[in-house]
């Protein structure tokens, strides 16, 4: 089985969920060995910045899990002005980024057309720029709306793709076949399309992480985003315990493996986790990172988990530091959109 991870599509699954749990280091070099040799075969040794702007932490929903679910009273709330927002762009195109991915909860103060009005302006300022949107479910027509307005791209983690594991970390007001036709509705539209999952949540087993990747060859996504649970002390998995680097690694491999040409993050997440957690990220085969160009003054407050890390950087502090980890980490940042490498056709996913 080693000796041929770089066909593990066609692997079942129940090769896949022992390559998962086996124990040791050795599976896990072999496993990141294998991805990063994909990704250099497709994206030598660039790295892609998102310029990252968290632009409110209100939310409708209450998630189980997040830090800024709407049953959080002791979250300290925000939201950022349209020109609050066109600072921290104006600031990142400076400092060389080509991708804004404006983040946010589910704040209905933000409607379609205030959405659009922001999208709009950062179009016509920047048109070598791409917009990324990360501002959760929304009707196909709000989808088209920002999609005409000049957003490219957009983040919608799907988070887990079993029907009885998404109760357990949702509210009943939530559905899986909804956060899916989101996906589709996107991709239909025109997207490049963004989805993932958590590793490690709670109840979750080997066989919903095997599901996961299953749902992921079905959408073919352009972009996939994982990162290990983070427990928060004010949500109902307070005394759960936090993924770990292992399994993410693993799994961030894997994907690679099935997605050669996605692009896949090395996320904040694992930075919080393990000092080296982005660097490795890398090593497993991700290919972007994403500084925060967020105000200083609310980087705390966007707390979907505990002890984030880059909380009290400047944007050319953050973009600066991911410079000098991304080399020592063997590989180079560029400043170009990045946009997604259409895989030939039939071969999105192997």
């Amino acid at each position: 089985m080693y000796e041929n991870l770089e066909n593990i599509a066609d692997f079942s699954d129940r090769e896949l969920k022992e390559i998962m749990e086996m124990p040791g280091e050795e599976i896990a070099f072999k496993l990141a060995t294998a991805a990063d040799r994909v990704r250099r075969e497709n994206y030598g040794d660039e790295v892609y910045v998102r310029g990252l702007i968290e632009f409110t932490n209100f939310c409708k929903n209450n998630c189980y899990y997040c830090g800024i679910r709407c049953g959080n009273s002791h979250a300290e709330r925000y939201r950022l002005t349209k020109e609050q927002i066109l600072e921290c762009c104006e600031e990142g195109y400076g400092l060389g980024f080509r991708t804004f991915v404006l983040q946010g909860g589910e704040d209905s103060y933000f409607t379609d057309e205030i959405i659009c009005d922001i999208v709009s302006e950062i179009h016509e300022k920047y048109e070598d720029c791409a917009i990324t949107l990360s501002i959760g479910e929304k009707t196909k027509e709000s989808y088209q709306a920002y999609f005409e307005a000049g957003a490219q791209r957009y983040l919608l983690r799907h988070e887990t793709a079993t029907e009885d594991h998404y109760k357990k970390l949702h509210p009943s007001q939530m559905s899986l076949a909804n956060r899916k036709r989101c996906l589709y509705d996107l991709k239909e539209i025109g997207y490049q399309v963004g989805a993932g999952f958590m590793v490690e949540s709670p109840y979750q087993t080997t066989e919903h992480l095997v599901a996961d990747l299953r749902f992921l060859q079905k959408l073919e996504p352009d972009m996939i985003g994982i990162g290990p649970f983070i427990t928060h002390g004010q949500t109902s998995f307070a005394k759960y315990k936090s993924g770990s680097l292992d399994k993410t690694l693993r799994m961030i491999s894997i994907l690679r493996l099935l997605f050669p040409y996605a692009l896949i993050p090395a996320t904040t997440a694992l930075g919080t986790i393990h000092p080296q957690g982005r660097e490795l990220g890398l090593k497993a085969g991700a290919n972007v990172v994403m500084p925060n160009l967020s105000p200083v003054s609310v980087r705390k407050k966007y707390d979907l988990y505990e002890n984030k890390i880059c909380t009290g950087e400047e944007a050319a502090q953050c973009r600066g530091c991911l410079e000098q980890r991304v080399k020592g980490a063997g590989y180079r940042i560029v400043t170009a959109r990045g946009d997604v490498r259409r895989a030939p056709h039939g071969k999105a996913n192997r």
